[in-house]
C-alpha cells in the first residue's frame, strides 16, 4: 500500500508540480509561497481522494485548487500583518530579465496575469479559464483584452508586427 501511495505521489509531482508552482508564482510573486501552495495541493490531491472523468478534468481540477489557495493566502489577516524573510533580508527570488515577455507578465495586476498565463502558457480556451477561476466566460475575454492592451502597451507594440522605437 505504502509503495502505490509513493508512486501516485511521485506520478502527481511528475505531472503537476511545474504548472503548479508557476501559476502560484503569478499570483503570489513569492518562491516560498508558491512552494507552499504547491505542497498543500497536491497532499489535497493525495489525502482526499475523487474521481475525474477524465486526465484534463483532474488538471482543471488542480489548477483551480491551486488559484484558489492563492487567492485565500493573499486576503489572509496573517499575510497582512506579517513580513516575509526575503523582505527583512532584502533577498529578491530569481525574476525574468527586464524587457521579456515574460516580466511584462508579471508585472500585470493578478486579475490580468492569471487569465494571461492560463490563456497562452497553459492553452486553455476563454470557457474553461472561467471555469478554473469561477468567472464568467465575458470577463475572462475582458480580462484578456484589457490584459493584451496593458502588454502592447508596456512591450511597446502599436500594431501586430511594429514595435515603437
Amino acid at each position: 500500500m505504502i509503495l502505490y501511495e509513493n508512486e501516485r505521489a511521485r506520478e502527481l509531482v511528475n505531472r503537476y508540480a511545474d504548472t503548479i508552482l508557476r501559476l502560484s508564482y503569478t499570483y503570489l510573486k513569492n518562491t516560498h509561497d508558491a512552494q507552499d501552495i504547491c505542497q498543500d495541493v497536491l497532499v489535497k490531491l493525495l489525502t482526499e481522494p475523487r474521481t475525474f472523468e477524465s486526465p484534463d478534468h483532474e488538471r482543471a481540477w488542480v489548477l483551480r485548487v491551486t488559484a484558489n489557495a492563492c487567492k485565500d493566502l493573499l486576503k489572509s489577516a496573517w499575510r497582512k500583518r506579517t513580513c516575509g524573510l526575503d523582505e527583512s533580508l532584502e533577498v529578491p527570488a530569481p525574476e525574468a530579465e527586464d524587457g521579456t515577455v515574460l516580466a511584462a507578465v508579471n508585472a500585470l495586476p493578478p486579475r490580468y496575469r492569471a487569465v494571461i498565463y492560463l490563456y497562452y502558457y497553459e492553452g486553455y480556451q476563454a470557457a474553461e479559464i472561467g471555469q478554473i477561476l469561477g468567472i464568467p466566460t465575458a470577463t475572462v475575454h475582458t480580462r484578456l483584452a484589457r490584459g493584451r492592451e496593458r502588454l502592447k502597451l508596456e512591450l511597446g507594440g502599436t500594431e501586430y508586427g511594429q514595435q515603437t522605437v
